[in-house]
């Protein structure tokens, strides 16, 4: 089911429309990987596995923070300080 969802992310990434879509997608397929990884950290009594989840985890966030302030700040139309 996971790998499908990481199918579906994927298809999702390539279509777009729209830079948003395309970055919903990227999320969403990391979710899926960091929650492989991590059923591959238990079966095979990995810890180092979950070191690499939540090292994935923090790079998905910042590159989500990254994406909005690049792409959000510049449609926020400041107010005039005129008074």
């Amino acid at each position: 089911m996971l790998l499908a969802n990481a199918v579906v992310s994927l298809w999702r990434l390539y279509l777009g429309p729209t830079n948003a879509d395309r970055m919903l997608a990227v999320e969403f397929f990391t979710t899926s990987t960091l929650a492989i990884v991590l059923l591959f950290s238990a079966y095979f009594t990995l810890p180092a596995l979950i070191d690499i989840a939540l090292l994935f985890a923090l790079l998905a966030a910042l590159g989500t923070a990254n994406f909005v302030v690049r792409h959000h700040s510049s449609q926020r139309k400041e107010p005039n300080d005129d008074g």
